[in-house]
């Protein structure tokens, strides 16, 4: 066999081996705890949205905050 197939052997391998322990340890709890309730509840998530929308920026452009994904995306008033 070649290098290539025991190097694409083990990352496949690599990740299940990741993938199992992630749903284990995260999904399925396996030390204990729940999942917080600002997660589970859409309302929570709908409220803090449009107040991070609201809040004021002073220092630049205006941004779109997304707390989930952590991204900030610039908003441009017309196009350049």
């Amino acid at each position: 066999m070649s290098r290539a197939t025991y190097i694409i052997g083990a990352l496949a391998g690599s990740a299940v081996v990741a993938y199992v322990c992630d749903k284990v340890i995260s999904d399925d709890k396996l030390f204990g705890g729940t999942t917080p309730g600002t997660i589970t509840n859409k309302e929570w998530g709908a409220a803090t949205e449009e107040r991070l929308q609201a809040w004021p920026r002073v220092a630049g452009p205006p941004v779109v905050m997304n707390p989930i994904s952590r991204q900030n995306f610039i908003v441009k008033s017309r196009p350049e």
